[in-house]
């Protein structure tokens, strides 16, 4: 089971981190992007700095979210560009999550499943990001799939943006939350599926700028897995979300895109990859300072 993989994964590294992939072209140094771009387009460069980024840290960062919006932007290039970096990344033995969040009817939902999650999916990624506005019935094609692959999914459960809590944080029935419902209910798709680590492969987002509202969960959720997105650019802590980990510093997965991908730019240097390695060394170091590590 990928869940497994991920857990042993983060132990291995020390680092409950994930390298962010929302590469714009705007990102890339101008100096290594020029050739990319004059041979080949946006994406081209866009496809250089994921690799380079991919190969220098993959000591220090056990997982990669690839953020499809970002990729889908540039058209069919920046498909192409999508698809060979999610496969370099598993290339090299990174557990790879998918940001895609899908979602839909019945039908749809399981067309979604085919194409990321199951055995013979054409664009595998070991963990897809899915939506559940749409309720058990355009969650359980994708919980089916993991079932057959080992494969994973993390759903929208409680999420980082300012403005989730004009539906999420709604009180509902018997005076939870919605996110508290919809936590609920993650806790049951995921029931069958828990690993040999104690964890399930269903799995949920936490938006980690919200840390009373993660805490919360994780006291109600034990057997999911948090990934965790909203470090550094969007303001969260890492002593703040220490209360979304298990009492042993498990548990979930800390996602950071532009603090590790722009570092280059508050370093005042070209050297990208140089930059976000002293980054990743650095927000290991504070993870697991606030983790008791």
């Amino acid at each position: 089971m990928q869940i497994d993989r991920l857990i042993r994964a983060i132990r291995e590294c020390g680092n409950p981190s994930a390298l962010g992939l929302d590469t714009r072209v705007e990102y890339v140094p101008a100096a290594f992007a020029r050739p990319h771009i004059e041979a080949g387009g946006p994406a081209d460069a866009v496809r250089a700095f994921n690799f380079a980024l991919l190969d220098g840290l993959r000591d220090l960062i056990p997982c990669v979210k690839v953020q499809a919006a970002y990729y889908e932007r540039m058209g069919l290039p920046g498909l192409s560009c999508m698809y060979d970096t999610v496969a370099e990344a598993r290339r090299l033995g990174y557990v790879v999550i998918l940001d895609a969040k899908r979602g839909d009817i019945g039908a749809t939902a399981a067309a979604y499943s085919e194409a990321y999650l199951a055995s013979d999916a054409p664009l595998a990624a070991d963990f897809l990001t899915v939506n559940p506005y749409l309720g058990s019935d355009g969650v359980t094609p994708f919980v089916d799939d993991c079932r057959t692959s080992g494969r994973g999914i993390f759903v929208l459960v409680k999420t980082s943006n300012p403005s989730s809590g004009e539906f999420q944080d709604l009180t509902v029935g018997d005076g939870r939350a919605l996110f508290e419902h919809v936590g609920a209910k993650v806790g049951e798709w995921g029931a069958g599926l828990v690993g040999s680590e104690g964890y399930s492969s269903v799995g949920a987002v936490v938006g980690a700028t919200y840390p009373d509202q993660g805490e919360r969960l994780r006291r109600r959720m034990p057997h999911t897995f948090f990934l965790l997105p909203g470090y550094g650019a969007q303001g969260a802590s890492a002593k703040a979300l220490a209360g979304c980990f298990d009492a042993s510093g498990g548990g979930a997965v800390v996602a950071a895109s532009r603090s590790l991908i722009c570092a280059h730019r508050k370093a005042g240097t070209d050297d990208f990859v140089s930059a976000a390695r002293d980054e990743a060394l650095r927000m290991r170091a504070e993870l697991n300072t606030a983790l008791g590590q």
